[in-house]
């Protein structure tokens, strides 16, 4: 079955607003993609964010002020990710992937939409990982526990269950996920 899809918006026809009605959200595996490179930057975000919290706290090793250390690592990679996206709708793997996060009527999300957006996004993953804990609790199997490395890719679920293929979180917070055209550069390799 072929689907109709209106142009994807672009950057660069300012004033002029995105028809989202028909525009379809960028494939699951450029999403994945995007996901998988987010991660890299994320360790370099929860890394110097554990070193600086290190620093003001004078802790010595990972679980002095675990609690603490959990709730400042939450605020640290939701300021990165509302930062990037208040400023352009995308974070640099998203750019890489052209990808842009807007509201559903093709705007700029607004922060409050974000901040929604940012803590819906943890429910499936903290779930699948409670149900992984749970089952490794109960049978006893330990080993059971690599398997929360999963948790996080539990969002693609949903995908599968609506028309248009957006995250139960996109859905939850008025946002959406829209392919962007690449940008045509001019200059041209030798």
């Amino acid at each position: 079955m072929k689907t109709r899809t209106a142009p994807p918006p672009d950057a660069s026809t300012p004033g002029q607003l995105p028809v989202l009605n028909n525009t379809p959200a960028p494939p699951r595996l450029r999403r994945f993609a995007s996901m998988m490179y987010e991660g890299v930057l994320l360790f370099a975000v929860v890394f110097l964010a554990g070193y600086l919290f290190d620093t003001l706290t004078q802790s010595r090793h990972a679980l002095m002020l675990r609690g603490g250390r959990q709730v400042w690592l939450f605020i640290a990679i939701g300021a990165y990710f509302l930062i990037c996206w208040r400023r352009s709708g995308q974070t640099l793997p998203m750019k890489a992937w052209h990808i842009r996060l807007l509201d559903v009527n093709g705007r700029p999300a607004k922060t409050s939409r974000l901040i929604l957006r940012y803590v819906y996004m943890w429910v499936i993953p903290l779930f699948g990982a409670g149900l992984v804990w749970a089952a490794a609790h109960l049978s006893g199997w330990n080993a059971m526990l690599m398997l929360i490395i999963g948790a996080p890719f539990l969002v693609f679920l949903p995908t599968w269950l609506n028309a248009e293929q957006q995250f139960l979180h996109d859905l939850l917070a008025g946002t959406r996920l829209v392919n962007v055209k690449p940008s045509t550069g001019t200059s041209k390799n030798p």
